[in-house]
């Protein structure tokens, strides 16, 4: 009888791989438990590109990093359509989106017209080339990383963009200890992703068992009065959250 994966055995397959960043690891879980997108901010060299390999390898899904910079078009983020000249006819070309885990490194060095690619993509898990729609693979996260150390040749990501990802997680660096570990885990060999700790259709069935707890009414209200709190007047907060669907929960 095959042993039940629990999203437990994900979280320690990750860990095993990656030193700390605990932070990070629960986002990625959470992202892909609630269908939703994670964007991280922080220094380079803190195994953000890491981790979101260990997640699509953990899972035997497809991974792609795509790295942003200012001469980036949007066709090389979900492809474009080239004419075959041998057979008359216009061939569509797939971009890097198409995957289960996306990497969208240094998303802030594009701009807004290439972050707008994205729109489509993280919200109605689709994207149009041309005249037709093409579906996105189930499980689809977006895990896209910002640095904070330089603001020259950056564009802010536009609100329409920010209300996609589902949180947002400031990365810092390790403790001693941990940086300790990382030389013995990294300084005599790389540690490899680990493989097939569960599937997608794990993944697709925690979701499920997530959509069958069950929320006490009063709970409910309390979500609904915290959110409409946020979109009152108010010094600290620029603007209020977004619609509660948005979170796909």
């Amino acid at each position: 009888m095959m042993q039940e994966r629990r999203p437990c055995d994900l979280r320690d397959a990750l860990s095993a791989t990656i030193v700390g960043q605990e932070g990070v690891i629960e986002a990625l879980l959470l992202a892909l438990l609630c269908n939703g997108h994670v964007l991280l901010e922080g220094p380079p060299g803190l195994a953000k590109t890491l981790a979101c390999r260990s997640v699509a390898s953990a899972l035997e899904g497809e991974f792609k990093r795509i790295q942003f910079t200012p001469d980036l078009l949007p066709s090389d983020i979900v492809g474009t359509r080239i004419f075959d000249q041998r057979e008359s006819v216009f061939a569509t070309v797939l971009g890097p989106i198409f995957a289960n885990v996306v990497l969208a490194d240094e998303i802030n060095r594009a701009p807004a017209k290439v972050q707008s690619a994205l729109l489509e993509a993280m919200q109605e898990r689709q994207v149009t080339i041309g005249p037709q729609s093409y579906a996105l693979g189930d499980p689809f996260v977006v895990m896209a990383t910002m640095n904070p150390l330089d603001s020259e040749g950056t564009y802010a990501l536009p609100i329409a963009q920010m209300d996609r990802f589902l949180m947002k997680v400031n990365v810092g660096y390790p403790s001693r200890d941990e940086e300790l570990r990382i030389l013995d885990r990294f300084a005599i060999a790389d540690t490899q992703p680990m493989r097939g700790v569960a599937t997608l259709d794990d993944v697709r069935g925690w979701r499920m068992q997530a959509h069958r707890v069950h929320i006490d009414e009063k709970l409910k209200r309390y979500i609904v009065d915290l959110v409409a709190k946020t979109r009152e007047p108010s010094q600290y907060v620029d603007y209020g959250a977004s619609q509660i669907g948005r979170a796909h929960v």
